[in-house]
């Protein structure tokens, strides 16, 4: 039988790059001696993190449109034209049987090549509110695989599958992991903890709020993983020096998400679509601070859709500073809320996304399971 090739394409920030990991990683399972090859953007996480999960990945040279006038945006379509060249030439020499997209600036010239060329094409749409790029790509593609209700107004009902997004593997049945995450972490089983990510880039406001009002966290005897992103650390470091005796302590990545979840009462989160459908996996109490810095606000609209059905707390950037250490620790000590939070989002879950896009995958690949 002829070996199974596909390429998968997402990226710039870590909600595109694991689930295109988290599909790899699915596909490989089903069929151990399938060629995968990953195509991301020169410069952009994914260089790092795809070899790190184990996978080969081309890097073209796409960025994407700056909204404020910067002399990059000259560039843009030179960069374009290169990509779809390098693409075609992928294309042509790996000979793929189908080729997915999770988003990112490598998806859109890698998708139009494909499709171009007449190859099987399925997106992967994470988020409420499409992107530009998935919308333009929807005409061409065979599939459209999406995590929330009433996606048939941006992309043709006919080839959508609502399959929710595909999760980290390791994040199943995170809650058995608490005694080795209590321990990993260095905390104290008796006192209560936040979890405070700002997303693989990091985030300003959050970090900021945070920082301001540390003492008030070591007052209450609340503990703190703090995932600050590379670019506050240094300043998060210094500011939690003097609180390493109360378990206040500042990370600028996790590597054992899993066990920083476990180890979790309440986790303060940015809402991009990976973020919040692990939150929605593991049953997560959760305050959300949607990015203001994000196209077509869709990280408020991720909020909206949990915050509606009573399944997490809205926090708005602008108000963070002000709001969102008070507000976390009002959550952290009313553990009704935390049950009425926890039993509506674990409702919003679904937990085999990563098999569901697999499958459609081989099926658009024609290819049989033995």
């Amino acid at each position: 039988m002829k070996k199974l090739k596909v390429i998968l394409s997402g990226g710039g920030t870590g909600g595109h790059i694991f689930p295109a990991v988290a599909i790899a990683n699915e596909i490989k399972r089903l069929v151990p001696d399938a060629d995968i090859l990953f195509v991301g953007a020169l410069g952009k996480m994914e260089m790092e993190k795809v070899p790190a999960a184990g996978y080969r990945i081309i890097g073209v040279p796409i960025a994407g449109l700056q909204r404020k006038f910067t002399l990059s945006n000259f560039k843009l379509p030179f960069l374009i034209i290169k990509s779809l060249l390098k693409t075609r030439k992928i294309i042509r020499e790996f000979q793929p049987d189908v080729v997915v997209g999770t988003g990112g600036y490598a998806s859109g010239p890698l998708l139009r090549a494909a499709t171009g060329k007449g190859v099987p094409a399925l997106i992967q749409e994470q988020n409420s509110f499409a992107g530009i790029t998935n919308k333009i790509l929807s005409k061409k593609v065979n599939r459209i695989c999406v995590a929330y209700e009433g996606m048939e107004r941006f992309f043709p009902k006919e080839k959508i599958i609502l399959t929710g997004n595909p999760v980290r593997q390791d994040i199943a049945n995170v809650k058995a992991k608490r005694d080795e995450a209590l321990g990993y972490f260095k905390l104290d089983s008796a006192k209560p903890v936040i979890l405070l990510i700002g997303g693989s880039l990091g985030a300003r406001t959050m970090n900021e709020a945070m920082g301001a009002d540390l003492q008030l966290l070591a007052e209450q005897g609340v503990q703190l993983i703090w995932q600050t992103g590379k670019g506050y650390f240094e300043k998060a470091k210094q500011q939690t020096a003097s609180f390493s005796a109360q378990h206040i302590t500042a990370y600028d990545f996790i590597s054992r998400m899993d066990l920083a979840y476990a180890a979790a009462d309440v986790v303060i989160s940015r809402a991009g679509a990976s973020s919040v459908s692990e939150l929605c996996n593991i049953g997560m109490p959760c305050i959300l601070v949607p990015s203001p810095n994000v196209a077509e606000d869709h990280q408020t609209k991720n909020a909206m859709a949990l915050v509606n059905k009573q399944a997490a707390i809205l926090v708005k950037d602008q108000d963070a500073h002000e709001q969102l250490v008070k507000r976390a620790l009002e959550l952290i000590t009313d553990k009704p809320k935390q049950k009425e939070l926890q039993s509506n989002i674990a409702t919003m879950a679904f937990h085999n996304s990563a098999h569901v896009i697999a499958t459609e995958v081989l099926k658009l690949a024609k290819y049989q399971l033995k």
